[in-house]
C-alpha cells in the first residue's frame, strides 16, 4: 500500500485565490474620435487600467451627403476592432458602448451599428443628446468649483455641441459612485446643437491661411444657433455677476490649453483641470490664427489630425463665452467615458446596498427645465 502524501509544512489549509478586481469599460464612438476607457472601482471612484483613443473622422462628409462614407466606416471599424480586443483581454465584466451625433443623424447609421455588432461583437447604443449631456457633466464632476453658484459644461464634439447649465447649490453632485445617478444631477437646462468641430470646419473651409474674418464667421454661426435658446435665461443673473464658471471638454479645448502652457508634448496631467481666463483662451486662439495649417500640424499638442479642426473648436468656445460670459474656464481632459463608468459602477450590487443604507431625508430635486 502506498504511503499517504505528507501534509505541506507551515500550512494548515490551502490558500483561497483572491478574486480579481472586476474591470468596467466605456466606449465612445463620436463623429471624430473612438475612445475606450477600462477601469476598476475604488472607494469613491475608479482607477484606469487601460485607455485607447483613435481619431477616425466617422462623420467626414456627413453634413453634405447625409450618410457615413465607406472610407470613414472602415476607419472606425479598425479602431472598434482594436477596442473589442482590449475589452476581451481585460475580461471586462460590464461594458457600455455608445455612439453619438454621427450615427444619430446618418441615414445609414443603424446599418453601421449592425455591422459593428456582426464584425466585432460590440453592441453600440445610439444615445440621445440629453443622455450625452448628462454623462458629460457626470464625467466632469470633480472639476466643478463647489464655491461657485453655477457652471456651464460645454462638450464640443465632432458633430454636435452639448451645453449643460448646472446649479452648483443643488443636490446630486456627490461623486461617490455608490450614490451616483446621472438623471439626478442638478442640470437646470441643457442644449444640443448640431454643430461640432467637423461640421463647422466643413461649413467654413479655411483656405490657404486663416483670417480673422473667416474665424468671426464661424463664431457668429454658432452664436446664431445658441441665441435662440431661452430656457437657461433664469440663470443669467448669476453669470452676469461672474458667480459662475465654464468647463470645457473636447480635444480642441485641451489643445488650446496645451498651446497656452507651451507644452513640448501633450501631457494630460498638466492639462486636465487647469484654469484659464477668458483672455488666455482668446490669446491661444489668436496664436493659432497666426499659424498656417502646416505650422499648426507641427504643434505637439495639435498634430496633423486636428490641425484643420482646432480653430473651429476655438470658435465654438468663443461663441459660448460671448453669450454666457465667465472670467474662468476649467479645461477637462475627461467627459463622456468617465460619466459612463460612474454610471456603470453605481449599478454594482454592493453599490446599490450602500445607497439603500444611506438613503434618507430629502432627495435631489428634479431639474426645472431641460430642453434640446
Amino acid at each position: 500500500m502506498n504511503a499517504p502524501n505528507p501534509r505541506p509544512q507551515g500550512r494548515t489549509r490551502p490558500e483561497t485565490p483572491q478574486p480579481e478586481t472586476p474591470c468596467y469599460g466605456a466606449l465612445d464612438l463620436g463623429t471624430n474620435n473612438c475612445r475606450l476607457l477600462i477601469a476598476t472601482p475604488t472607494g469613491r471612484g475608479f482607477r484606469v487600467v487601460e485607455a485607447y483613443s483613435r481619431i477616425v473622422r466617422l462623420g467626414e462628409g456627413l453634413s453634405q451627403s447625409g450618410r457615413l462614407s465607406d472610407v470613414a466606416m472602415d476607419r472606425a471599424m479598425a479602431a472598434l476592432k482594436v477596442s473589442a480586443e482590449k475589452v476581451r483581454r481585460r475580461r471586462v465584466v460590464k461594458l457600455k458602448a455608445i455612439a453619438t451625433q454621427a450615427c444619430r443623424s446618418a441615414e445609414n447609421g443603424p446599418d453601421f451599428i449592425a455591422r459593428v455588432a456582426e464584425e466585432t461583437g460590440l453592441k453600440l447604443q445610439i444615445i440621445s443628446p440629453r443622455e450625452e449631456a448628462q454623462l458629460s457633466v457626470a464625467g466632469c464632476l470633480n472639476l466643478l468649483d463647489r464655491t461657485a453658484e453655477a457652471a456651464l459644461v460645454v462638450d464640443v464634439g465632432g458633430g454636435s455641441t452639448e451645453l449643460s447649465w448646472v446649479d452648483m447649490q443643488g443636490e446630486g453632485l456627490d461623486a461617490d459612485t455608490a450614490r451616483f445617478a446621472p438623471g439626478k444631477l442638478p442640470i437646470k437646462a441643457w442644449l444640443s446643437i448640431p454643430i461640432g468641430v467637423v461640421t463647422l470646419a466643413e461649413q467654413f473651409p479655411e483656405g490657404e491661411q486663416a483670417t480673422e474674418t473667416w474665424f468671426r464667421a464661424m463664431v457668429d454661426r454658432v452664436k446664431a444657433e445658441l441665441a435662440a435658446f431661452r430656457h437657461a435665461d433664469p440663470m443669467r443673473p448669476v453669470f452676469d455677476a461672474d458667480r459662475a464658471h465654464l468647463v470645457g471638454t473636447s480635444g480642441a479645448i485641451t489643445s488650446l490649453a496645451g498651446m497656452h502652457l507651451g507644452l513640448r508634448r501633450y501631457d494630460r496631467s498638466r492639462v486636465d483641470g487647469i484654469w484659464m481666463t477668458r483672455d488666455e483662451c482668446e490669446a491661444a486662439a489668436d496664436l493659432l490664427l497666426n499659424l498656417s495649417p502646416q505650422e499648426r500640424a507641427e504643434q505637439p499638442c495639435i498634430g496633423p489630425d486636428r490641425a484643420d479642426l482646432v480653430l473651429a473648436g476655438a470658435a465654438i468656445l468663443e461663441a459660448v463665452q460671448e453669450l454666457w460670459p465667465c472670467s474662468r474656464v476649467r479645461v477637462a481632459d475627461r467627459g463622456l467615458r468617465e460619466g459612463i463608468l460612474m454610471s456603470l459602477m453605481s449599478e454594482r450590487p454592493n453599490a446599490r446596498r450602500r445607497r439603500r443604507r444611506r438613503r434618507g431625508g430629502r432627495g435631489p430635486g428634479r431639474p426645472q427645465e431641460a430642453a434640446q
